[in-house]
């Protein structure tokens, strides 16, 4: 395996009551979430918000760690209909002896993938780039294409490009600046933002969402709705907010949030949340949240050695979480960076959230990172991700990213050139599907137990590497005794490595019998890792969880194909990129 660091057993408990009504899975809890004081929202996975949201009570001068509440005050039973059950925290877990893995991506040997080549994106005599810096890069299943949304010339407009592969981009002749591929009308000037598509739009001019920000200080930014993604309309001025500002859809809670940059400890961000897109632009002074900036745990640059700071979240629904990356600006500032030509270092690190505002990291490494003034690198610094991070391909994650390279041989700062924003490109970066963390067992078995699950599927599959080894399921009641046939000993060991594994028992291949019970799943593993689990409607494993930015095969925003998306990537016949995490 790659990449790879290690934590401790953990173990946690949980109780409480609950009511089911019928295998629709309409219930009640009463549990610790209530006794905390929690008697808001109830999400999709069981956990209750405080009636005062979004919460108030981030400290600006706290330095410690973002608490995430629903680690402390865990759900009594944790429903699992949506998406695959991933292991990047103890939501799940209530007891372990298998050692927590956390990986990262690895980076594409053909980086970059996309870079200045048109002279829209070679800017004339100011700075060049095609770079992502937000944006945004879906699949389209209607016309199954990728779509890209990114930023052409530094501090210039937006562009849009299409692909089969992810690999290889056309750039088509659009009428929006004729004879190039500019969507972004021509009298705006483009600093940041990202594209949405809402496929749930019942309006046909709203099906795409564009929030962005010019370049300048504390300005109001713009909300935007397209048809098309090309020409855009329903000009919304914003409220205030610092540059590198972006957007993101939680569909958990069907929210459009804004991720706003602020100025505590530093660089920093504040929250803004509606339920209407263009009407929610409008926030006033006061309005937005404190909510996330860079803290004691975030390591210094071993040679710049300043104290780290927080340039941007973005976030983008995956599976049954909201999964973020949040970018570490480590410097220098910028009058240093002009005066060498070179860019700023940010880093890319991993942040997973499952009420969509408390950010849990667990692993501070960078999980892409700038390749530190390395002489040829594209991507020596100033790395920054996706708006949506990532598309999925089958068995595998791809992350995008920009990079610059930068020109030590041009410090001068006329007309917006500097080196340090010279050469912006754009690269992928691979990660095994579901593979931020993994449970791994050696030589002798280890097990992990489920806290009460609730689940209405059909089918138990898993994401594991046990070729060589094996795992083994069994499902236990809410006091912890095996429920026949779902036992140990009859389940047919998983010895394969694969994303997306069924599990089987002698005498059962369905466990619709216990769907609407509160029931507990031990793995039993030994040589093997388990990236996640879930309980599936039908036999093609779908998760009925969020895709990011999808990929081929996939019909809309959630698995709801199963193995057809597998099948379809395997037709596409794109060289398989070597994954992290497999066997």
């Amino acid at each position: 395996m790659l990449g790879l660091i290690s934590g401790a057993d953990m173990k946690g408990i949980g109780r409480g009551v609950v009511a089911v009504m019928g295998v629709g899975l309409a219930f009640s809890c009463l549990g610790v979430e209530e006794a905390a004081g929690n008697a808001g929202e109830r999400l999709y996975n069981g956990i209750v918000l405080p009636k005062e949201w979004p919460p108030r009570t981030v400290d600006p001068k706290d330095t410690s760690p973002m608490a995430a509440p629903y680690l402390e005050n865990r759900p009594a039973h944790v429903p699992i209909d949506v998406g695959r059950q991933l292991f990047v925290d103890d939501f799940l877990v209530e007891t372990s002896s298998l050692k927590r893995v956390f990986h990262r991506p690895e980076k594409y040997a053909g980086n970059p993938v996309l870079k200045p080549e048109t002279p829209l994106e070679l800017n004339g005599t100011f700075d060049d780039s095609a770079v992502v810096k937000g944006g945004g890069l879906w699949w389209d299943p209607a016309e199954q294409i990728f779509k890209l949304w990114y930023e052409a010339g530094w501090l210039k407009t937006i562009a849009y490009a299409t692909s089969r592969d992810g690999l290889h981009w056309e750039r088509p002749a659009l009428d929006v600046n004729p004879g190039s591929n500019q969507v972004l009308p021509p009298d705006l000037v483009y600093d940041s933002g990202n594209v949405v598509p809402d496929w749930d739009a019942t309006d046909p001019l709203q099906r795409y969402k564009l929030f962005f920000r010019k370049p300048g200080g504390n300005i109001p930014g713009m909300s935007l709705t397209s048809p098309d993604g090309i020409h855009w309309t329903n000009r919304v001025q914003t409220g205030v907010c610092g540059d590198r500002s972006t957007m993101f859809y939680n569909p958990f809670r069907k929210k459009w949030v804004y991720s706003l940059r602020s100025g505590f400890r530093g660089r920093s961000r504040d929250y803004w949340e509606s339920d209407e897109f263009l009407a929610g632009a409008k926030w006033k002074q006061g309005g937005p949240v404190r909510w996330a900036a860079a803290d004691r745990d975030d390591p210094k640059d071993p040679e710049i050695q300043r104290v780290p700071q927080l340039y941007n979240v973005d976030a983008v629904a995956y599976e049954s979480i909201m999964l973020g990356f949040f970018e570490i600006h480590h410097g220098p500032e910028n009058d240093v960076c002009e005066k060498k030509g070179l860019p700023k270092i940010t880093d890319l690190n991993f942040a997973y959230s499952r009420d969509g505002f408390h950010w849990d990291r667990p692993d501070r490494r960078a999980h892409i990172a700038s390749e530190r003034w390395a002489r040829d690198a594209w991507d020596r610094g100033y790395v920054q991700p996706l708006g949506n991070l990532c598309t999925v391909r089958g068995d595998t994650l791809w992350f995008y990213y920009s990079g610059f390279r930068g020109d030590p041989a041009k410090t001068n700062r006329v007309n917006q050139l500097n080196g340090m924003h010279q050469s912006g490109a754009t690269g992928v970066a691979f990660l095994r599907r579901d593979g931020f963390a993994s449970l791994e067992a050696g030589g002798e078995v280890g097990t992990v137990t489920t806290r009460p699950v609730i689940f209405n599927g059909s089918r138990v599959f898993v994401n594991a590497a046990a070729k060589g080894g094996e795992l083994r399921v069994e499902i236990l009641d809410e006091a912890g005794q095996p429920v026949a046939p779902y036992t140990l000993a009859n389940c047919r060991p998983v010895a394969v490595d694969s994303t997306l594994a069924p599990v089987v028992w002698d005498g059962a291949e369905e466990v619709s019998a216990l769907r609407g019970k509160p029931v507990r799943l031990r793995f039993s593993l030994r040589q093997a890792a388990l990236y996640a689990f879930w309980v599936s409607r039908d036999a093609t494993g779908r998760s009925d969880g969020y895709v990011a930015g999808g990929g081929p095969g996939f019909t809309g925003v959630t698995d709801t194909v199963g193995r057809a998306a597998l099948e379809a990537e395997e037709r596409l016949n794109v060289n398989p990129p070597v994954v992290p995490g497999h066997r």
